[in-house]
């Protein structure tokens, strides 16, 4: 529920944005920016990153002691902290309302993970649970392809899509759970130029989506703990999304 009030106020945010536009001609300011074949710019945001978990379900694993015995967990990702994210952007023209645009970008999260040991229970008869901050910073890369319709006054509305390379630099070697180094996201958006006396700023909500399962499997044979891999095994896979406002100024 929290991540929901979250994003419905980024949207009405955005939507208060796009509502600012007056209805009547007005003197244009930047007229010529968008004719240059190639400009540059920077971008500031807000995201917020989850995880949606593949439960192992019911597993049968060895102890220290090599004695089989039955395990049920369950993960989630409880939790969400908004992040921040800076990084630079490159457009190059391609017509008059296509454009394709670079935009590498460093994102500062986190996520909080909740495991629920189904099989061991508390003195008040609940499962015992097990949490981690899993804190993420990401290098990303995203191509974008963006669909600007005709400029009315000092605003101008588009939608975009493309592709997102990730290079996650954070995870500890004896966390319960752990994601892939290297993944990758699909993402698409709207936002809107307005163009202001001394630059041009850029509101955009986007949403990215990942392609594949950015689980780390063989992480379980990296943890000392023989205690800590039960947790480990209750997962099987996980697939990553983000939720991206961002600030372009050019």
């Amino acid at each position: 529920m929290r991540m929901k009030r979250q994003l419905t106020t980024i949207i009405l945010c955005l939507c208060c944005l796009l509502t600012t536009a007056q209805t009547d001609r007005q003197v244009q300011y930047k007229p010529y920016i968008d004719l240059r074949p190639l400009h540059f710019g920077i971008l500031v945001g807000l995201h917020l990153q989850d995880l949606e978990f593949d439960q192992t379900g019911p597993f049968q694993m060895a102890d220290d002691e090599g004695v089989m015995k039955e395990h049920y967990i369950l993960c989630d990702a409880d939790k969400w902290a908004a992040g921040f994210s800076v990084g630079v952007l490159g457009e190059l023209r391609l017509s008059n309302n296509f454009s394709l645009r670079v935009t590498p970008t460093m994102h500062f999260g986190a996520k909080h993970l909740t495991l629920l040991n189904m099989k061991e229970l508390d003195e008040q008869g609940r499962p015992t649970r097990k949490t981690q901050d899993m804190k993420s910073t990401y290098v990303s890369l995203p191509i974008d392809l963006k669909f600007a319709a005709p400029r009315w006054n000092n605003h101008r509305p588009y939608i975009m899509a493309g592709v997102n390379a990730m290079l996650n630099l954070t995870g500890g070697d004896q966390d319960m759970i752990r994601i892939k180094r290297y993944s990758t996201m699909l993402e698409i958006g709207m936002g809107c130029d307005f163009y202001l006396p001394f630059f041009k700023l850029i509101p955009e909500l986007k949403f990215c989506f990942g392609l594949g399962d950015v689980f780390d499997k063989n992480h379980v044979n990296e943890l000392r703990d023989a205690n800590l891999k039960a947790y480990a095994n209750s997962v099987c896979g996980a697939q990553s999304k983000m939720f991206v406002l961002t600030f372009y100024f050019e």
